[in-house]
């Protein structure tokens, strides 16, 4: 038993020092997985299951590899597996040999790219999608690209000119973009009554609130299950934030705002109910970097 706990202290130790070590990675990390799975929510699954897989294979290597081009790689094909599994279908990035395409495309990246919305990026073909944000978003070479996608150099300047051109018949000028889904009733109501409670700091009511076997995901922290949960209120009584309820890339969301006059939420936080009872938070605290792209209403 005291063999097994400290083992456990080892890797719970081993996981904090790799989390250090890849912190300044994950935000571009999650820039990327976002724009190619069209969601910062589950962009930062992609993420959590890049580090995942990445954390237990350096445990099988006998040295680290370069990190950025090898967590990119891991994250391409977490966000490609994504794919296969929410949208059903073939996302096989097919070698284009680019005939017809220049053989040199701008080493700068789009402007436009840049400022597009999550969402228009997924009416593109995965290829030029994932072309596309490697280079003209995050500002990787031409090699770095093909080396992260798995496809050749010609495949990827294919991949970026006809992308470029669609992507522009893509766009739509803000004026003209879909507003975001109002939120049912129902659903309001309840976010606004866990939000009235919240900013009037009744902990105990939130806690009423909470079913026998709900779930805190405190991202990439810790996770609770049942009781434990109500221990989280405990630590937002020492801090500032209020909420507010909205919507974060369409879907329902409860925004932070971490100090008093704020206009832009720090981060997200989405619960889950059943029979007007909390089953499920999921607190975005620790990786505020999802509220940069996402669409918030």
């Amino acid at each position: 038993m005291a063999e097994s706990r400290t083992l456990s202290a080892h890797l719970v130790e081993a996981r904090a020092q790799f989390l250090a070590l890849v912190g300044d990675l994950r935000p571009e990390l999650h820039r990327y997985c976002a724009r190619v799975v069209g969601s910062v929510v589950d962009g930062e699954d992609v993420v959590q299951d890049t580090l995942a897989n990445a954390f237990y294979a350096l445990g099988m290597a006998d040295e680290i590899p370069p990190l950025r081009p090898w967590l990119f790689r891991i994250a391409h094909n977490r966000a490609i597996d994504f794919l296969r599994r929410h949208e059903r279908r073939n996302v096989e990035l097919q070698e284009d040999a680019g005939d017809g395409v220049p053989g040199d495309v701008p080493d700068a990246g789009d402007p436009q790219t840049v400022r597009e919305a999550l969402s228009t990026f997924s009416g593109l073909p995965v290829n030029q999608r994932c072309a596309l944000i490697l280079k003209d978003v995050l500002g990787h070479s031409l090699e770095e690209t093909a080396d992260t996608m798995g496809v050749s150099l010609a495949a990827v300047k294919s991949a970026l000119v006809r992308g470029r051109a669609a992507l522009r018949r893509l766009a739509r000028p803000v004026a003209q973009a879909a507003p975001p889904s109002p939120l049912d009733p129902e659903t309001r109501r309840r976010l606004e009554s866990y939000v009235s409670l919240f900013n009037a700091r009744d902990w105990d009511s939130l806690r009423a609130l909470l079913a026998d076997e709900v779930h805190l995901d405190l991202v990439s922290r810790t996770q609770r299950h049942g009781r434990a949960v109500g221990e989280y209120f405990s630590r937002y009584a020492a801090v500032s934030v209020r909420l507010a309820v909205g919507l974060a890339d369409g879907r329902p969301a409860l925004l932070a705002f971490a100090e008093p006059g704020d206009r832009t939420p720090a981060y997200l936080i989405l619960l889950d109910w059943k029979d007007d009872r909390v089953c499920a938070i999921r607190d975005y605290r620790y990786v505020p970097y999802i509220t940069r792209d996402a669409t918030i209403g």
